[in-house]
């Protein structure tokens, strides 16, 4: 398969890579809920606020721990990646 990225920066990448997760995740009878730690990896910084506001969509109550890491060059030219466990 190819992969590609969805428009409109980090905000849509947010939503789809949780959108993503909660796919994968319902294949093996799990949820977000299940999830306890998230890494997110932030081509710019600044963009902060809105990887936030989109990735709290998907945790209305308590949140898993979470660490944010600006970086320099992700795949495809993605502005975000987020590596949950």
């Amino acid at each position: 398969g190819s992969a590609s990225l969805v428009e409109g920066g980090v905000g849509p990448e947010t939503r789809q890579i949780f959108e993503n997760y909660k796919a994968t995740l319902a294949r093996h009878g799990a949820s977000l809920g299940d999830i306890v730690k998230c890494t997110v990896f932030l081509d710019d910084m600044s963009t902060f606020a809105e990887m936030n506001a989109a990735y709290r969509e998907f945790f209305r109550g308590d949140k898993p721990a979470r660490s944010t890491i600006g970086v320099d060059g992700l795949v495809l030219g993605a502005a975000v990646e987020i590596e949950c466990l």
